[in-house]
């Protein structure tokens, strides 16, 4: 008898002890910050918005110089949480309300890989997967989601210009977004309409939300994955009254700055629990600036040196700020390896000791090595962007490669992003190199074409894959019967 009460305190303390050894996860997404937008890629006081809590997390952890996602909110969302091109997940379009496409439940996600270990999760601010019930957090291994924003933030613009158009008020209030919580069963309410009144309040909830979360998972015996889907910087550029003013850029720049507010709050957070030590943050953006989208005076945002923004498939919107903290495993550093979007999946498994599905094609590759130090560069070295199911970009090393051109459309302002062209050559593909030419403005078709066959190899792959993992069938807006 004294051997088998002593067998189980050893198994109950070896738990224990796996379980401290196991590092809380917290994952901060913002919405349409663009390279140039932090003080740690070049803005900050520069640009009159200073961003010292994101600083100082970039300064204490691998700071990305090329990092890459996806050209949406949408498909950078999927990527992340699936660690699959969008297309595979019927995800490649950014979801307007109305609209069926949808994160569907044979998708294994990042929740439900933290949930196979024993994890605590949360899900806290914008989703943007889809409202079908089958893509809800709550039904995709997250434990609760809460200040829930099922959509996205430009919805809050819809009702003055459904009511200036005549609709009937009950049509406008369906159509206008939620702000949703999760019930105990999973099932979800929605508490109050997403107005552009609740647009400034928003951010200070989430935050308010993921600092309660911190302190309580803090005295738990299981650790937490906590994702905070920030809403700023995605017009309309509302914010907190205490906030009103507070750049020197405009209403954009005081939506940085909040941002980098409400960051700090969550990382205070977590020194004060007392489990920095054990604790992996990481911060991405999840796509480009928005230089000329949306309400103007909601416009300042910035890709540094790079063309294009959010909607396209240039450098300016895939690639954006992010960075890695996990003190005493991850060394303070900057890394001009490539990195994507997609990789996280893979990575965080082998991190906690989770399993990847076998089942279907995973697209991130497994960069834990690469980020503590065990190997000196990233195991990626190309990256394929999609708009729909469309291949529409080739990332090679420093070649980015378009089978169709990205052209700003006519009219004045010339818009780029979602709102420009895409134009077909000569039956060549464009190529632009982009340590050379950050801008895209020199096609060097003519003397790289050399860059063509493992352009034409990478698509090759992709495309073989699908002969036996074969995409779900897009949402596309423009074509039909196809």
């Amino acid at each position: 008898m004294h051997r088998n009460w002593l067998s189980l305190f050893l198994i109950a303390l070896m738990g224990s002890a796996h379980a401290q050894d196991r590092p809380n996860v917290v994952v901060m997404l913002a919405d349409n910050v663009g390279y140039g937008d932090i003080g740690a890629y070049g803005a900050g006081e520069i640009r009159g918005m200073p961003t010292p809590n994101i600083d100082q997390l970039a300064s204490e952890g691998l700071r990305f110089t090329q990092f890459l996602v996806e050209p949406g909110c949408t498909p950078s969302r999927a990527a992340l949480q699936t660690g699959r091109y969008s297309p595979r997940a019927g995800l490649g379009s950014i979801i307007v309300g109305g609209t069926p496409n949808t994160l569907q439940a044979s998708e294994v996600t990042l929740g439900e890989l933290f949930k196979s270990q024993g994890y605590a999760t949360s899900y806290v601010g914008k989703w943007h997967l889809g409202a079908s019930e089958q893509s809800w957090p709550t039904r995709q291994g997250y434990d609760q989601f809460r200040v829930g924003v099922i959509e996205t933030t430009d919805g809050t613009l819809y009702r003055d210009s459904m009511q200036r158009t005549g609709l009937p008020e009950a049509l406008i209030a369906a159509s206008e977004p939620g702000i949703w919580e999760s019930e105990a069963n999973g099932n979800l309410k929605k508490i109050r309409p997403y107005t552009l009144d609740y647009r400034r309040q928003v951010e200070g909830d989430i935050a308010t939300v993921a600092v309660d979360y911190i302190g309580q998972q803090a005295k738990a015996k299981e650790p937490f994955f906590l994702f905070v889907g920030w809403t700023n910087t995605h017009y309309p550029s509302l914010v907190s009254p205490e906030f009103v003013g507070k750049s020197r850029s405009g209403p954009y720049g005081d939506a940085i700055m909040e941002l980098d507010h409400r960051t700090g709050q969550v990382l205070d957070a977590i020194k004060t629990a007392g489990i920095e030590d054990n604790t992996i943050v990481l911060w991405i953006s999840d796509n480009g600036a928005s230089p000329t989208e949306g309400p103007a005076e909601s416009r300042g945002g910035f890709n540094g040196p790079f063309r294009g923004e959010v909607g396209d498939a240039l450098e300016g919107s895939l690639r954006v700020p992010g960075m890695i903290k996990w003190p005493g495993k991850i060394a303070p550093r900057a890394s001009n390896s490539m990195v994507s979007i997609h990789d996280f999946f893979p990575t965080l498994a082998k991190i906690i000791g989770a399993d990847i599905p076998k089942d279907r094609p995973i697209d991130g590759v497994d960069q834990s090595d690469f980020f503590t130090g065990k190997q000196a560069n990233s195991k990626r070295d190309s990256l394929i962007t999609f708009i729909g199911d469309e291949i529409v970009a080739v990332r090679w090393r420093q070649f980015r490669i378009y089978p169709k051109q990205f052209v700003s459309s006519a009219g004045n302002p010339s818009m780029a992003g979602g709102a420009g062209y895409r134009a077909e050559l000569a039956g060549y593909p464009s190529i632009f190199n982009i340590e050379q030419d950050p801008r895209e403005e020199v096609n060097t078709t003519a003397v790289n074409g050399w860059v063509i066959a493992p352009y034409l190899k990478l698509i090759g792959e992709y495309l073989r894959s699908l002969e036996q993992y074969p995409n779900p069938k897009a949402v596309k807006l423009t074509e039909f019967n196809r």
